[in-house]
């Protein structure tokens, strides 16, 4: 089934890949070996009647079944490498590939905690790699590409999503369908009180007085200045 046959509501392909040519080369390796078998086992058949004649007709057989069945494992390679399509949307990496062994895949951005690319040297050159997924649950939740198309660009496309995907917690508290709580106002503390004022008359009038208790000898001339000073300094 295509990838885009398992988008859901909302979500965006964002970047693509499928399996190198390099995938069914590696996956048919044993075939190979077995195909080159095949070969060898008819050269070294014996022939003729009797006993030998039954051995080499066994080994015939033998090199015919691994003949027929290298070559249905590399084209069942070839097309498992055809149909292979890998995707990143703005949501999740999605995976489908395989014939017979179905193998489907689903990774939410949300739960990724990192994702490894690995190039090598021929890799490098003629453009595959192999991409491994990994989920908060660690290494039992591992999802690897391999032989992939693109593997830094798909790399970097997961990333870049997982990084635009909304994180912040006021921005979740509003998808949940709540609005973040506004700061408490601070209290407000309580004003001093207002100290006392005086007018310029009053204190002419408290000039008076001091002058009055003066000249009666109340108080003394010092402490008349005293008072005084502090007074006219104040008006």
């Amino acid at each position: 089934m295509p990838v885009i046959d398992s988008l859901i509501a909302d979500e965006a392909i964002v970047f693509q890949s499928k399996k190198h040519w390099m995938a069914p080369v590696r996956a048919s390796l044993v075939a190979v070996v077995m195909i080159i078998g095949a070969g060898l086992i008819r050269l070294i058949s014996p022939s003729g009647d009797g006993f030998f004649g039954a051995i080499g007709g066994l080994m015939d057989l033998i090199a015919i079944g691994l003949f027929v069945f290298g070559i249905g494992w590399i084209v069942y390679n070839v097309i498992a490498w055809r149909t292979a399509e890998f995707a990143v949307t703005n949501m999740r990496v999605l995976r489908e590939e395989g014939l017979v062994s179905k193998r489907s895949s689903t990774t939410l951005l949300s739960s990724l905690s990192d994702v490894r690319s690995n190039v090598g040297f021929l890799g490098g050159r003629i453009g595959y790699g192999d991409i491994e997924l990994l989920t908060q649950s660690g290494g039992a939740g591992a999802d690897r590409f391999l032989c992939i198309t693109t593997p830094v660009e798909f790399r970097n496309a997961v990333m870049t999503q997982k990084m635009a995907s909304p994180h912040d917690p006021g921005v979740a508290a509003s998808a949940a369908g709540g609005a973040p709580a506004a700061p408490a106002a601070a209290p407000v503390a309580p004003s001093a009180p207002a100290a006392p004022t005086t007018t310029s008359a009053d204190d002419v009038v408290t000039l008076k007085r001091l002058a009055d208790l003066r000249d009666s000898g109340a108080i003394t001339a010092e402490d008349y200045e005293a008072k005084k000073t502090e007074i006219l300094a104040r008006m």
